[in-house]
């Protein structure tokens, strides 16, 4: 089992950045691979970004390719999405998740239960 907390959203004006954290207990979330997903209100949960458990490797959603980054501290059971130069459509709830389903970028077993992140225009 593995418990997921993020934190680090809230309300950034368009242009802006915001760094959200992942705090990871149980398993040991060092050999897990581990991502980021947002869902806006009305929409489907959406995947962001991805990370292998080493870091050795990550994948993007295009809309955020070259603003936002993301990174882990397997020593800090933590993984980080860095992200800049915020839009209006940034805005959703971001979920943590970790332990890939199948080695999938875009299939998990553990959830967070997400942070808003709001960017206003």
């Amino acid at each position: 089992q593995v418990q997921l907390v993020e934190s680090g959203g809230g309300l950034v004006q368009a242009g802006g950045s915001l760094r959200l954290s992942c705090a990871a207990s149980g398993r040991t979330f060092s050999r897990l691979n581990a991502g980021w997903f947002r869902q806006a209100p009305g929409k489907a949960r959406d995947f962001v970004a991805g990370i292998t458990w080493s870091g050795g490797s990550t994948h993007y959603a295009d809309p955020v390719k070259a603003r936002f980054t993301i990174s882990r501290d397997n020593a800090k059971n933590t993984v980080y999405l860095q992200m800049n130069s915020l839009k209006p459509e940034d805005t959703a709830v971001y979920y943590c998740a970790a332990d890939a389903v199948r080695s999938s970028w875009y299939e998990y077993n553990y959830w967070g239960q997400g942070t808003q992140v709001t960017v206003s225009s």
